[in-house]
């Protein structure tokens, strides 16, 4: 395991401490022809063998190394404009996974798949988590579109999406509280949320809108609170 932080330790500190913004324009523009892209995998390199002081697991650092290069050429020349946070987000996802393919292979771990898709625990954890994500937000919608479709639209006063995924964090915040034993941080979040909340409220002196936000917190804090419910009594 002191070699995965190690590894982990590397990436961040290559990819975000040692590249300035003027590299990755450089990236973006010149893609393969851009010397910043080669200086940044040899830095990433050299990192590994800093933190891991141990010429002999050189093959650590040039395994981490090509790869890391492939996938940096990968998103160069796929990203666009408008997917460039898409691309990032899965531009680090796949740096992150090859450290722990390339950790996992060289230190020869095994992992039990059998017991890890057998242990009742870790699958209640991934259903219930994944649940309280899009699965809830489709719900909820359907649940409430009675109520919203009465309600003005304002799409310049919201950024789009934004209330969904605001839906979805809060609703993982709970479900962590609840299942770690945190209740009073439950009644903390939903304080906070009516704070900001208030401003929006109090302005718009639409009751249908106070009714509508009321409705879906609840039936929002609800949910996560049952699933946080199943998950304590799936462990205990």
């Amino acid at each position: 395991m002191l070699i995965l932080i190690k590894l982990i330790l590397a990436h961040l500190i290559g990819d975000f401490l040692l590249q300035p913004t003027s590299w990755v324009k450089e990236k973006e523009k010149r893609k393969a022809s851009s010397g910043k892209l080669y200086i940044h995998v040899l830095i990433h390199g050299a990192l590994v063998l800093l933190l891991l002081w141990d010429l002999n697991r050189w093959c650590f650092a040039v395994s981490l190394m090509l790869v890391h290069l492939l996938i940096d050429l990968i998103k160069l020349y796929a990203q666009k404009p408008k997917t460039k946070t898409s691309w990032f987000i899965a531009d680090q996802a796949l740096h992150l996974l090859s450290v722990f393919i390339i950790w996992g292979i060289l230190t020869e771990v095994s992992v039990d798949w059998q017991s890890v898709f057998q242990n009742q625990n870790l699958l209640g954890l991934i259903t219930l988590v994944l649940f309280l994500t899009q699965p809830t937000s489709i719900i909820l919608a359907n649940l409430l579109k009675k109520w919203s479709d009465s309600i003005p639209s304002q799409p310049d006063q919201s950024l789009q999406d934004a209330g969904k995924y605001i839906g979805i964090l809060e609703r993982l915040f709970v479900f962590s509280f609840i299942a770690t034993g945190h209740w009073e941080a439950v009644g903390f979040l939903l304080a906070a949320k009516s704070v900001f909340r208030f401003g929006d409220l109090r302005k718009s002196k639409e009751r249908k809108l106070t009714e509508y936000i009321l409705i879906g917190t609840l039936l929002s804090f609800g949910t996560a609170m049952l699933c946080g419910l199943i998950f304590l009594s799936i462990t205990n």
